[in-house]
């Protein structure tokens, strides 16, 4: 029952895959080209984007603020009225008349405690932070789509073995048959190897499911439209295995502390709130302004005509202003706290950063340490699993060993080869973990 709801999950799959259209069939794509295809379609990273080019539009507008403002305005009003005739008591006929008005003003701040300053710096910090935390999601996505890659070969590899165990049992119960028509073994034999041929069918079932949902994993990664034909290249990874490192944690600490955008964010995020308190401080402090007009007007019901009278009417005006803090309900003083707190807050946050960090950094290491001892180790079990197999196998086909000594000497080579696939793939994995922190590219070509 089993088996067959394994069989019908990834009949229901290939339906499904099947029935989309074709994206990326014409070719096998490596793990760079994955990484970045996603980069260029992940929202995340498309939303970080949009965020940075806000934080931009705010650092022009921050420089924008240290020039004079000007503003002009047109008024035009047209009136009607009765005149009242006080000796005889009566309201005239109606008049109109009409009044225009015309005005130019600018103005600028001379000093404000240095607030315009601290703003533009701080719209520059904010933005130089923004683009780090784009860089900061595109590393993530990065890791994850390595992951995701390393999965599907891993799934590969393990579709392939387990279709070459298949094949191998697939001949020895070929062979059972054959010895129980000579009556050379029991059909209790003969029904043990089939019954290892329907366990390892299986086996290779699973398997294919497993890549299946691998695959799918990483085109949705990317952000691709699932696709039934959707290879990906396999790289020769032994070259990767044969140096044996040592990893020191420290040494690797301190080269990504001045290489990951993560800590670069945090760094400017906590001058952009130190900024916060000087100008929390300024508002205790006066602010001086210059403003500047020039208007004119006319009116029916003065003598002169329009142009004369916009001519003589011309007023010019410039003027200081100075405005002192006096009293503000403990509002500069509140200001202040509340920026100081920030400003605590963010070096917390700092700190907090590189904690990560280091703590990552050193889990990696210890990560790639494990998995050397494991892939030695399996490694050697692999070696001595297949050399058992190939003796057991010799007696099998001879009639030396029972089918069941025999399955079991095969099942101990299966469960060797699958760890040290997957010790050789966690190896691999810590490895680009560490060149990842070490600021090396993702790849699986070196």
């Amino acid at each position: 029952m089993k088996t067959r709801k394994i069989s019908l999950m990834i009949g229901c799959l290939l339906f499904f895959l099947s029935g989309t259209r074709g994206f990326a069939q014409e070719k096998a794509w490596t793990l760079e080209e994955c990484i970045n295809y996603a980069l260029e379609k992940n929202v995340s990273i498309r939303q970080a984007g949009l965020t940075s080019e806000k934080d931009k539009l705010y650092s022009d507008q921050a420089v924008a603020n240290r020039f004079p403002s000007v503003s002009a305005s047109v008024s035009q009003k047209f009136n009607w009225y009765k005149g009242f005739d006080s000796m005889t008591g009566k309201y005239g006929s109606s008049n109109g008349s009409n009044n225009s008005s015309y005005s130019l003003s600018s103005s600028v701040t001379l000093f404000n405690g240095k607030t315009l300053n601290n703003k533009i710096k701080q719209a520059d910090l904010d933005l130089e932070a923004s683009q780090y935390n784009t860089e900061t999601v595109k590393e993530s996505v990065s890791l994850s789509i390595l992951n995701a890659y390393l999965e599907v070969l891993y799934a590969v590899e393990s579709v392939n073995n387990a279709e070459k165990q298949v094949e191998s049992t697939t001949e020895q119960l070929n062979l059972a048959q054959e010895r129980v028509n000579l009556g050379v073994i029991s059909m209790s034999d003969y029904l043990q190897i089939k019954s290892e041929l329907a366990t390892e069918k299986s086996t290779l079932a699973s398997a294919k499911n497993t890549l299946a949902t691998n695959k799918v994993t990483l085109m949705q990664l990317m952000e691709i439209p699932v696709d039934l034909n959707f290879e990906i290249t396999s790289p020769n990874l032994d070259s990767l295995l044969v140096h044996v490192e040592q990893p020191n944690a420290q040494e690797i600490y301190n080269l990504a502390l001045g290489i990951k955008p993560q800590i670069k964010n945090a760094e400017l995020s906590t001058e952009s709130a130190k900024l916060d308190i000087a100008m929390a401080k300024a508002e205790a402090l006066p602010s001086l302004s210059l403003s500047a007009g020039l208007s004119t007007n006319y009116s029916s019901l003065t003598d002169g005509s329009y142009h004369y009278q916009m001519k003589n009417q011309v007023n010019p005006a410039i003027g200081l202003s100075l405005s002192i803090p006096i009293y503000q309900k403990k509002q500069v003083k509140t200001d202040i706290g509340v920026a100081k707190i920030s400003v605590a807050d963010a070096q917390l946050e700092e700190i907090n950063t590189r904690n990560e960090l280091r703590k990552n950094i050193e889990q990696a290491c210890v990560d790639v340490i494990t998995a050397q001892t494991k892939y030695a180790a399996t490694t050697d079990q692999y070696a001595s699993a297949k050399e058992s197999y190939q003796v057991a196998e010799e007696k099998y086909t001879v009639g030396l060993l029972n089918s069941v000594d025999f399955l079991s000497v095969k099942t101990d080579l299966i469960t060797a080869e699958s760890e040290l696939l997957q010790a050789k793939y966690n190896l691999v994995f810590s490895y680009k973990i560490l060149d990842f922190y070490k600021g090396v590219p993702l790849s699986l070509s070196k």
